[in-house]
């Protein structure tokens, strides 16, 4: 038994050596990102079909209701890049070193921690339901439909969403991309069928609450699918949820956070940075909420594409960077990074000229249609820039280097946008808003190419040094 063990292990070595470390780097970024691009477009589809489906019933405050609640959710990305990411890092930079004892405790940490995250995210909600809805800009037309919504996708479904998230990241980070993409997305497919039998008149007619339903629906089953496959791939992987395996090993516990908190950091700032967007708006009613609802989920493909990318990449260029290979680290860089800016410029333009058939999409209200066009054509402005800020901040998430992406998100919300909104709320309300990002992932994609310089010539410094 012990020698079948170990065959199957030095298998698994086999093949992960031979993905990181010897398949041409077009090919082996192919392998990692495309699986993980295709499972962030249907995350998109399963987030459109919300507002498009809600859209159908041609009530803006039912629309209003998905966009309000929208902070929230969004907030589920810090637990899940706290544990998901800092997690995956860690595994990945020890499947570098060939440290696999580590990989498997920074699995088991990483789960666990995010079960008892998302429990206590669920509790505190539903506690503080009533003060929080008016943070986030619900009033007594929008606050019943806002509430109903988020009963189900956080009060309930705080858990499963969180946990596919983060089992998804887990088993990404030894190379298995395509497995952890079939996981997502056999969730969100599952949502996108559902919604129209929860929400509309011809099934069960529950609105937004209905959106919610099928959400937390469609994540328990994507739960049930990574459960499924850790068991069956119990003897080929090296992601443990083994509870023999949660220690609070001080050193796997400090390189998850050191990569994790600043990246939950960011996701809170960008949830701060959504509610002030909110905030703003519902000064003009619940048109222009609506509406600006539609041109963020409509904004959401090519930032959710580039940022499925970059999380495609991360493993090869994390182990590349823990074993010392600087070439191949450099050259997957410089490769994603002329991906990755080429083609969000070719969606920026479409997104552009489309904006109006776009937005007709989602809502047959003209007054809804006119503002969301001239959102999403501000919003367009800024897709090939947080292309490139995104994959940065990726990279330095991958190795390790969880200072720089801190800095980047205070400087993204904090010192750029939250400002920008304001200023420019000031000089052009309501329409001067979205324009607010543009400003900011400019700045920082600059900033971001001039700090990935620096790394690799410090690398190239550290292996010429005996």
């Amino acid at each position: 038994m012990s020698s079948r063990k170990h065959q199957d292990s030095a298998t698994l070595d086999q093949q992960k050596i031979q993905l990181f470390e010897n398949t041409p780097i077009p090919r082996a970024v192919a392998t990692l990102a495309i699986p993980t691009i295709a499972s962030s477009l249907v995350m998109v589809l399963y987030n459109l079909a919300d507002t498009y489906f809600v859209g159908m019933l041609n009530d803006p405050v039912q629309n209003a209701a998905v966009t309000l609640a929208a902070p929230v959710l969004l907030a589920f990305y810090a637990v899940n890049n706290l544990f998901g990411v800092g997690a995956s890092s860690m595994m990945s930079r020890a499947l570098g070193r060939r440290d696999y004892e580590t990989v498997r405790l920074s699995s088991a940490l990483g789960f666990y921690c995010a079960l008892l995250a998302a429990a206590l995210f669920s509790l505190s909600y539903t506690a503080l339901r009533t003060p929080l809805l008016r943070i986030l800009g619900a009033d007594s037309g929008t606050a019943a439909e806002t509430a109903a919504y988020l009963r189900w996708t956080v009060t309930w479904g705080a858990v499963p969403s969180i946990l596919n998230v983060v089992l998804a990241f887990l088993v990404r980070a030894e190379g298995a991309s395509l497995h952890a993409s079939i996981g997502t997305m056999s969730g969100c497919l599952l949502n996108i069928l559902l919604d129209p039998l929860f929400i509309l008149p011809w099934g069960l007619d529950l609105g937004a609450a209905g959106a919610g339903l099928a959400t937390f629906l469609s994540n328990c089953a994507a739960c049930l699918y990574f459960f499924v496959l850790l068991f069956v791939r119990r003897g080929n992987t090296y992601v443990s949820l083994s509870p023999a395996r949660l220690r609070f090993n001080k050193a796997i516990l400090l390189g998850i956070c050191a990569v994790g908190i600043p990246s939950a950091i960011q996701n809170l700032l960008n949830v701060t940075g959504m509610t002030v967007l909110n905030n703003f708006t519902a000064v003009f009613g619940s048109d222009a909420v609506a509406a600006m609802g539609i041109a963020q989920r409509i904004h959401t493909v090519p930032t959710q594409v580039a940022f499925g990318f970059a999380q495609g990449v991360m493993p090869l260029v994390g182990y590349c960077f823990a074993s010392g290979d600087t070439d191949r680290f450099k050259k997957t860089i410089f490769f994603a990074g002329r991906i990755i800016a080429v083609s969000m410029l070719a969606v920026a333009l479409g997104c552009y000229l489309g904006a109006r058939p776009l937005s007709a999409l989602f809502i047959k209200n003209e007054a809804v249609i006119a503002y969301s066009t001239r959102f999403l054509r501000a919003f367009s402005f800024a897709i090939p820039v947080f292309s490139v800020d995104f994959l940065g901040v990726c990279i330095f998430q991958a190795c390790g280097l969880g200072g720089y992406a801190l800095l980047f998100a205070i400087l993204r919300k904090i010192v750029l946008e939250i400002p920008a909104l304001f200023l420019l709320n000031a000089l052009f309300p309501l329409y001067g808003l979205p324009y607010s990002q543009f400003i900011a992932e400019l700045v920082l994609a600059t900033a971001a190419v001039a700090v990935l310089i620096r790394l690799i010539r410090r690398m190239e410094t550290e292996r010429r040094t005996p």
